[in-house]
């Protein structure tokens, strides 16, 4: 196994995006690693998840994309580490928030019995409404109904209301259909709400019941959270009022009181339940809702001074991603002319992004600009610094896009296709250009590509994604040489340079699953001409082949039939190395 520490760390992230009424899961579950000055390559087809996947390190998600679950977290201590000036309102705040605490703190006294009204408070509602399942039915109905009725509706635009008349006439009664069942839907379920609630009126047994035990719990409630809190309460408690002032401490003021008061009410609602506030893991879920939580570690007379751990995946401040978005975490992008403004010079778009993260003069981040376009091999540096965009070629902009990305030494520099809209000679300078720079900026590739040969050439591990996944994982070597996920399989089978002469190129049959739908077992059983039954039932797990290398098939398991790779990359080597002559 790998004893490198990570610097982004991957666990069980679920990325969703709200399309047309539905929920499109793009990103199902991944964990991975990705280690200093390492290249890593995420391949696949086109929606397979990658560069949305990539976009979540950066907080570049479209607006309708939003993080489910798990977590990204950098590793980075510049980031982590976090002072707080000590200034009067800071003192005051401070002394407030401590304050609320303590009186919060008498509420843990009675969290036993507070549950137990919760408790009895839920019974009855269930007695009162629909059951899980029923309710789970309807809502599923519902969704389906509604979306279908947005399609429709849709549908209905794109008619021409003169030569589509029938067309429209159908759509119309089609979605008074759907009007009608979405209806007759909310009927059904106020009606067995009704049911429900008639049964519980008529059960006079089970209401006395409640009422005596919820009035003798109330009355225990109220003479226990009189008790007075402990010393190492408030002692605790003023640690959190210390980790609550470093976490808002970098906000303006009106955002500082807003998140204070949402993280007091937070705070409030542990207690209240009993939750234990020592314990670091709760801490930092009781945070997690609405700041990054910094860790209180010491303090001076002038400072408060703490450390945090940086999950992008949590990050809610706008002004925070400024900090990591271009400084700490760089993106080149496919089309260099999209991503340079066509009316700015090039040196001014160069010198702009130092500015703005680097403590430097105009002079000083000219020079560092000139350096820069030197490096990544713009010949006459000097008189082409004032041109614009429209005056370099494809590769020279893409060289400039890449020395923007550089201009402020980021520790990840991710790569998404930079080299797709080039002629095959640019790509192979831009390929050798990235690891050259690497080399003297030490910084970590994260390259989005579907083009195997770019793989081989950049990456140091491979990542294979597919349906939203990571199915395959490994070195170059293992990936290439050893693969074992029927997907990768037909990915390097696809690939024109072992197609023997007088033998057909090796299409994947079929089109990547809908990803609005819940996948039931494996999501490329229905493209793998090697699918077991078990495939089409349940999820495979990651296997490990080796230190190295992992993949997620039951073609590993243990029980399952032993298939061999397909005779087409079965020497992948040797006919590699024919083909290049080498």
């Amino acid at each position: 196994m790998d004893e490198r520490k990570p610097l982004l760390s991957v666990k069980d992230l679920e990325v969703k995006f709200r399309v047309r009424g539905r929920i499109l899961t793009a990103i199902r579950g991944i964990s991975l690693d990705i280690y200093e000055n390492e290249s890593i390559a995420i391949v696949g087809e086109s929606g397979s998840g990658k560069s949305v996947f990539t976009k979540t390190f950066a907080g570049m998600l479209d607006s309708n994309g939003f993080i489910a679950n798990g977590s990204v977290v950098f590793s980075d201590e510049e980031l982590a580490d976090t002072k707080t000036k000590r200034t009067k309102f800071t003192e005051f705040l401070l002394k407030h928030t401590h304050k609320k605490l303590d009186k919060y703190s008498k509420l843990e006294n009675g969290s036993a019995t507070y549950r137990e009204i919760l408790s009895l408070k839920s019974e009855r509602k269930m007695r009162s409404t629909l059951s899980e399942e029923d309710e789970e039915q309807l809502t599923k109905r519902e969704k389906d109904l509604q979306y279908s009725l947005t399609e429709a509706k849709n549908l209905m635009q794109t008619f021409d209301r003169h030569s589509e008349k029938s067309k429209i006439a159908e759509t119309k009664a089609e979605i008074k259909g759907y009007e009608d069942q979405l209806k007759a839907l909310k009927n059904e379920t106020k009606s067995l709400i009704n049911e429900h609630k008639a049964a519980l009126a008529a059960d006079t047994a089970y209401l006395k019941q409640y009422a005596e035990t919820m009035q003798k719990d109330r009355e225990l409630y109220a003479g226990e959270i009189r008790k007075d809190i402990s010393p190492e309460t408030s002692e605790r408690n003023d640690v959190i009022a210390k980790e609550i002032m470093l976490s808002v401490g970098r906000y303006s003021f009106f955002r500082k009181l807003q998140s204070t008061n949402q993280l007091l009410r937070a705070c409030k609602k542990a207690m209240k339940l009993g939750e234990d506030m020592s314990q670091d893991s709760v801490r930092e879920s009781v945070f997690s809702d609405t700041v990054l939580r910094v860790r209180y570690l010491d303090e001076t007379t002038e400072y408060l001074h703490g450390t945090c751990v940086v999950d992008v995946a949590k990050v809610k401040y706008p002004k925070d991603w400024t900090q990591i978005r271009g400084k700490k975490i760089a993106t080149v992008f496919q089309d260099p002319m999209t991503s340079l403004n066509p009316i700015i010079t090039i040196g001014k778009q160069i010198t702009s992004i130092i500015l703005k993260h680097q403590n430097c003069s105009e002079t000083e981040a000219r020079q560092r600009a000139l350096k820069l376009m030197k490096q990544v091999g713009i010949p006459n540096a000097e008189n082409r610094f004032d041109d614009y965009p429209f005056q370099y070629s494809g590769g020279m902009r893409q060289r400039i896009v890449i020395a923007i990305a550089l201009s402020c030494q980021p520790k990840i520099l991710i790569c998404d296709e930079p080299t797709t809209a080039l002629d095959v000679t640019i790509q192979a300078q831009i390929l050798e250009l990235l690891k050259d720079l690497q080399k003297e900026y030490k910084y970590t590739i994260v390259f989005i590509t579907h083009d195997l040969g770019v793989v081989a050439n950049i990456a140091d591990r491979v990542a294979v994604l597919y349906g939203g996944q990571v199915v395959e994982l490994g070195t170059v070597e293992d990936v290439f040489f050893d693969p074992r996920h029927p997907y990768t399989w037909a990915l390097l089978s696809s690939l024109p340079q072992i197609a023997e002469r007088g033998t057909e190129l090796y299409s994947i049959t079929g089109t990547p699953p809908s990803l609005y739908n819940k996948i039931v077992g494996d999501a490329f059983a229905p493209r793998n001409p090697y699918c077991l039954k078990i495939d089409t039932l349940e999820e495979p797990p990651m296997f490990q082949v080796s230190d190295t290398h992992f993949a997620k098939t039951w073609l590993l398991d243990p029980r399952a039939p032993k298939i061999e790779k397909p005779e087409a990359i079965a020497d992948i080597h040797g006919k590699l190395c024919r083909a290049f002559n080498i």
